[in-house]
């Protein structure tokens, strides 16, 4: 075990010493009013081709180039884009959203029976973090030296109503799904006692479902790890106390 720190880029290049393959899984510290995390993965970057690091691999986010209505994107685009700088091979796993996600969502909207949302038609293939860390894991343990981008998701896109459906149909409780503007939808959020910073957060990803930039279905996890993605109905069932009570 090595220590290493995102912020001190000299203990970086210590812990990447005498790697071939390194991965660099996205920090979490996320803020929107500077460049930190951006920084943070660039200082790894900068230290992976120091240390002779032959191939790196990324832990991204579908479509995050600019246009992109979410708020973080652009630290991984930056980080999309340092990589290739780099001249290091590389493999970039972009991320689809996590059924693990709904956690944040689902409990108090089934408690209520509404769902407010401003996400509109637009879909969602909601994918398991255990089935994308499996693919992230095979790519890491793989010998492939081709420089590839694998978009990660779930087996089925569904838009909010048929989410809402489903969740219905396994918990056995009615839920309403009621479309905001964004700005209506941030007040609430706001008001039920979210940062003003991180409800922008949670609304820019419903505006980015709105526009359809994270509805594309793959098999990329099948074909990575050789297992069959779990459904988001599984997920439901899975977690149905902790989502219902």
């Amino acid at each position: 075990v090595r220590a290493a720190d995102f912020n001190d880029q000299a203990s970086l290049e210590e812990a990447f010493k005498g790697a071939d393959r390194v991965l660099i899984i996205s920090t979490g510290d996320l803020d929107l009013k500077s460049d930190r995390r951006l920084k943070q993965h660039q200082a790894a970057v900068a230290a992976a081709k120091a240390a002779g690091v032959s191939h790196l691999l990324y832990t991204s986010m579908p479509n995050p180039e600019p246009g992109s209505p979410v708020l973080f994107a652009g630290d991984h685009y930056g980080t999309e884009q340092a990589i290739k700088a780099s001249g290091i091979a590389y493999t970039i796993f972009r991320n689809g959203w996590y059924q693990e996600n709904l956690f944040l969502a689902l409990p108090h909207a089934i408690a209520s029976g509404k769902w407010y949302t401003s996400a509109g038609e637009g879909r969602i293939a909601h994918g398991a973090r255990d089935d994308m860390a499996a693919a992230i894991a095979a790519g890491l343990a793989s010998g492939s030296t081709d420089s590839r981008i694998h978009t990660l998701t779930g087996p089925q896109a569904y838009t909010t109503t048929e989410i809402a459906a489903l969740v219905s149909e396994v918990t056995g409780k009615q839920l309403e799904v009621i479309q905001l503007p964004d700005e209506a939808l941030t007040e609430g959020v706001k008001a039920a006692g979210v940062p003003e910073e991180f409800a922008r957060v949670i609304v820019s990803f419903d505006a980015n479902t709105r526009s359809g930039r994270i509805s594309m279905v793959t098999d990329a996890i099948e074909t990575l790890s050789g297992r069959k993605p779990k459904s988001l109905k599984q997920f439901l069932e899975a977690n149905k106390a902790a989502l219902a009570g």
